[in-house]
Order: C-alpha cells, then structure tokens, then sequence
C-alpha cells in the first residue's frame, strides 16, 4: 500500500507557516496536505486526492478539507502573490497574459491569467474567473495588472506580451501610463495610418522581419508596428515598444503561458476535472494547483542545473522542467523525508536568472 504522501513533507507546512504568518495554524498544514496530493496524484478529482490525504479521518471528512482549500477565505489571491514573489529572479521580468478555458457539463469556466516567463514557462500570479465564456474584457485586465502593481512596480516588468485579445485604444493607454512597455499581437485587419496591416505587408516572406522606420498610429496611439511571417505560413504583427529585432525575439515567449496552461491541465494536473463552477471557488483550487505546479517546476529547474535533462535526436529536450521536476519530487514526498526538505526548501531561494550558469 502507497504511504500518504503527506507524512513525509513538514516542509511545505513550515514554509507556508513562515511566509504567511498570520493564517490560522490549521490553514498551512492543510493547504500543504492537499499540495502533497496533487503532486502525487496529479489530479484535481476529489475521489483521486481523497486517499493521499494524511490522517485516519473518514473520506467524507477529507473530502470536507478539500471543499475548505477552495471555501476558506483566508487563503486568497494576496496569499499566494505573497508566496510566489520571492520566487522571482533579479532583474526585469517578461510577464504574459492570456485565458485558459474549458467546459464543466454545459458551464464554461474561463479563467484570465497575467504571469511571469520564467524556465520557458509563465508562472501565473494573479488571475480572475470570468463569469462566461469569451473574451475578457478591459476592466478585468486592468484590475489584474494594477493588482500586481501593488506589489512589483513597473520598473520590474521588462513588456508585456498578449495575443490579439489584448488589444484596443484604452487599454494601450492604460499602459503607455503605468509606463508599462507592450508587446502585442495585432489583428490582419488593423489600421496602421489609415492601412491594413495584411495588405501593406502582404509580401513579407517566411522568417522576414519588418518594421517601420518610425512609429505609426495604432488604435489612437503611437507604437512600433513589427511584421513577420511564421514559419507556418501566418502573418504575424505586433504593436510594440521594443526594438524591431527585440520585439519579435520577447514575443515568442508568449507561448510559454501555453506551455503552463497545457502542463496545469490535461498534460499534468488535469485542471479541467475539476466540477468546482462558482467563480471565488475555482480561483482558489487554481491557486493551490499552481502552488503544486510551482514546486515541480522549481524543483525541475534546480535539478536541470545539476543535471542536464538529456536531448533527443530531433534536437528537444527529452521532457520538459516541470516532469523532470514532478518525476523526483514526487519519489521524494512518498519515500525520502530528507530529500523532500531539500526540494520544499528551494521555495525559499528563488529561479536563477536567465542564462545564468
């Protein structure tokens, strides 16, 4: 029979208890037991984590601590920004914006996520349920990005990136006044003085890179234009603040929020199994898989510096940071106390900086 995951991790508990103090005693030691659980399991099914719970308690009073990991009201968006920070590397950081949503019966969940790239990932920091299906609207972005500017000032954000979403004279203003630089992707149809993009840059060849000499007028609001066509065959277009070869280079990160949501959901955590719909709910069982996600992900990384993860013949590495980091750390919090105290240990340290040896 599999020893309960739990009983070898006071380290997480400990952590949690540090970084946020003020909690009720029982709020750590409970997020920390259903942390533990999901990096075993790795799945959001009650039914799944139920048994990897420490303890003799009955499955209905189990079950009961994880309906209050997304009821209790003391462990929120604060506390998990609070524990995610010092997580951050020096430096300016490139952060991502972008929805990951699915179906629940007929309910859609929607959730609009803002992050930071770190390890070809984007970390999630804060993020909102949308109360239907579709885009977001600009309201909602603006409350994401001036709740994280609480708590790391502009001069730390490097650009923001965003698909096409994300766009729109207001919410370029908005901004252009945080002094936050943008890296946007722009619809085919956009008017760039008075043109459409799709036809002004019609011939821009497979890996071209175009921009404009000087900046243009982009929904009422002066930016560099860069245009480039993927090696798809799609033309790509940005509005942007950056230098025409930075722009592209720091766009292509936008797909490591992607890469998150894939490895939180059907590739990893299986979000999507989930049947919590109410809105405060599903942010908070968000939350605590991303805490799960962030321990394999540190954990990945670190290892990676120890150890290379091998490359495989058409040049890709042969898995990636998050299940190198899930394939030890899991071993660790069923087997190995000592190991698993060094691995919690390293979310107090945080990422290297990129490129860093």
């Amino acid at each position: 029979m599999t020893q309960p995951a739990a009983l070898l991790d006071p380290g997480l508990t400990n952590i949690l208890k540090d970084q946020l103090s003020y909690l009720r005693s029982d709020t750590p030691r409970r997020v920390a037991d259903v942390v533990n659980a999901l990096n075993v399991v790795r799945s959001t099914r009650y039914s799944t984590l139920v048994p990897h719970l420490p303890g003799s308690s009955s499955s209905a009073a189990n079950t009961r601590r994880l309906e209050r990991c997304s009821q209790d009201d003391q462990f929120g968006d604060a506390e998990f920004l609070r524990f995610l920070l010092p997580l951050f590397p020096p430096g300016q950081l490139v952060l991502a914006m972008d929805r990951t949503n699915w179906q629940h019966g007929t309910h859609p969940l929607n959730l609009l996520v803002l992050g930071v790239v770190i390890a070809g990932f984007t970390l999630p920091l804060v993020w909102v349920a949308l109360s239907r299906g579709g885009s977001s609207d600009m309201l909602l972005r603006q409350r994401l990005v001036a709740r994280l500017l609480q708590d790391l000032p502009a001069l730390r954000w490097k650009v923001l990136v965003g698909d096409r979403e994300f766009i729109g004279q207001d919410w370029f203003s908005f901004l252009r006044c945080r002094t936050i630089k943008r890296g946007l992707r722009i619809r085919l149809d956009t008017l760039v003085d008075a043109a459409r993009v799709d036809e002004t840059y019609q011939d821009v060849k497979i890996g071209q890179i175009v921009g404009l000499l000087e900046r243009a007028s982009v929904s009422g609001t002066l930016m560099q234009v860069v245009v480039t066509r993927s090696p798809a065959g799609d033309l790509v277009a940005l509005a942007t603040d950056l230098k025409i070869w930075a722009a592209c280079h720091i766009y292509r990160q936008r797909w490591s929020i992607e890469c998150a949501f894939f490895s939180i959901k059907s590739r990893g955590f299986g979000l999507e199994a989930t049947a919590i719909t109410k809105p405060d709910r599903l942010e908070r069982r968000f939350g605590v898989v991303t805490l799960a996600w962030v321990c394999c992900l540190r954990v990945g990384v670190w290892s990676a510096q120890q150890t290379p993860i091998p490359i495989k013949a058409h040049g890709r590495q042969a898995r990636s940071v998050v299940q190198y980091g899930w394939d030890l750390l899991v071993v660790a919090i069923r087997w190995t106390r000592s190991t698993c105290s060094t691995y919690f240990s390293l979310l107090n340290q945080p990422f290297p900086v990129p490129g860093a040896a």
